[in-house]
């Protein structure tokens, strides 16, 4: 098996010197995820100095590092580790001759992207990259593309922003042939002021388009228009989806589907496909569409999509489904902890609604990063709960009080500061038969919620 990069491929990659050769097959800039043969980048940030836990990092197999500083193990000495990092990342991503898929948006990047790695897997059995976890930001690409191996036929690159000229710099480095937007949603719109500059922020992702390149933007969206028209100036082909008929690529059908999920028939420019979207909700059949998007423009296999999407499971923090134990039987647990805007918190609790269940039950945490509008957003929460039958809300953190005010005489609800007295109360009031939505920014720590029901999770 060849190696992922030599001392000698890294010191040319990043104008370093070679302290002595030595190969690496993975790539890890946190000492806590170094496994055997790993290159481990010491960056220096605001918080800690990587260079501290270069000793931890080699006892766990590193076989060399990227430092600014000498140091007695195999190493690659540069001015600047970060930098450094970038420079790996963009060489690997010129050395690979295989396609390539960018994501962004503000919700459904990376449930995409998994799909897409699901998807041409199975038709490309491990010759498909994709970046792990959401490792989406200026740290995160950079270190998702120096992963890649050379041969790998297809890579999929999630990429996230909250500021203007973020998405710019990483699309550069990843450059694709392929450039999707998920979905525009107000999350980070205290950065923006306004959800049209949001989406041009998002289209900023069609600039590292390779020649010959597509965009992928959402139909449905109200903000079509700026995307098409930012997407024109980069791509050479346009493709859009969504559930109006005018999509180029759209669900003719969309219908529950016996097993839970939800049965799909797509219209494609050249073709039709009729598969199950595992993952139940609208915001996943979306996803789906543009899944089939982009490996339609990478000459994929359509047949393999509808496979993957049907086997396809919940990720943690983002709609994975789980059976926990309670008194007197068991409740559906749906983990959505990971992240909230008002477009998600929407899509989720219709969802909730759908579900079969003696009770629905929802935890919320906050929406961070809301800005001035937050008040606003919070409380337009409340009709979305009542009209979809929701039966019982925990509301967690500060920024619930604009929709705790909302919901007041609505339906019952319970209003708490934190996730740690939201526990003991949705473990006293979860009964059997119950569906459980549990849904919150990240920053809120619904996780630490989700653990302890899953205690008594069941298989």
């Amino acid at each position: 098996m060849t190696s992922l990069w030599t001392s000698a491929d890294i010191a040319q990659a990043t104008g370093g010197a070679a302290s002595a050769p030595f190969a690496v097959s993975g790539v890890a800039f946190d000492s806590r995820e170094v496994t055997g043969g790993d290159l481990f980048v010491a960056m220096k940030g605001e918080a800690t100095d990587g260079h501290k836990f270069l000793d931890k990092a080699f006892a766990q197999g590193a076989a060399g590092a990227i430092v600014s500083e000498p140091v007695d193990h195999p190493h690659i000495l540069v001015s600047d580790s970060a930098a450094a990092l970038e420079a790996l990342g963009r060489a690997s991503r010129k050395r690979m001759g295989g396609k390539v898929i960018g994501v962004t948006g503000s919700v459904g990047k990376t449930g995409t992207k998994e799909a897409l790695f699901q998807a041409l897997d199975r038709a490309h059995p491990g010759e498909v990259h994709r970046s792990v976890k959401s490792y989406n930001n200026h740290v995160g690409v950079p270190l998702s593309l120096s992963r890649m191996a050379r041969e790998s036929a297809f890579g999929v690159f999630e990429m996230g922003m909250n500021h203007a000229g973020e998405l710019a710099a990483l699309t550069r480095q990843v450059r694709p042939h392929v450039a999707i937007v998920t979905a525009i949603a107000p999350a980070h719109i205290e950065f923006f002021g306004t959800e049209a500059a949001i989406a041009e922020a998002k289209a900023e992702i069609f600039e590292g388009l390779e020649p010959g390149g597509t965009a992928i933007i959402p139909y449905d969206s109200p903000h079509v228009a700026l995307l098409y028209n930012k997407a024109e100036r980069h791509a050479a082909r346009i493709l859009t989806f969504g559930t109006s008929p005018q999509a180029d690529i759209h669900a003719r059908e969309a219908v529950p589907a016996p097993g839970g999920g939800t049965l799909v028939t797509a219209k494609l420019p050249d073709a039709e496909l009729c598969f199950t979207v595992a993952a139940p909700g609208d915001h996943w059949v979306s996803n789906a569409l543009a899944v089939l998007a982009a490996v339609d423009a990478v000459g994929g296999d359509l047949a393999a999509v509808g496979l993957a999407l049907a086997e396809m499971p919940g990720l943690p923090g983002r709609g994975e489904r789980r059976t926990v134990s309670v008194s007197g039987g068991t409740a559906l647990l749906i983990d959505e902890s990971y992240n909230a805007n008002p477009l998600s918190m929407a899509a989720t609790i219709r969802q909730l609604g759908r579900e079969t269940a003696e009770r629905r039950l929802a935890v919320l945490g906050g929406m961070r990063e809301l800005g001035s509008r937050s008040a606003e957003l919070h409380s337009a929460i409340a009709p979305v709960l009542r009209d979809n039958g929701i039966d019982y809300v925990i509301l967690v953190g500060a920024e619930m009080q604009p929709l705790a005010d909302a919901l007041d005489g609505v339906l019952p609800f319970a209003h708490v500061a934190d996730t740690a007295s939201a526990i003991p109360l949705i473990q006293h009031e979860l009964r059997a038969g119950d569906a459980l939505l549990v849904k919150g920014s990240n920053g809120i720590g619904l996780s630490r919620l989700v653990a302890a029901l899953a205690d008594g999770e069941q298989d």
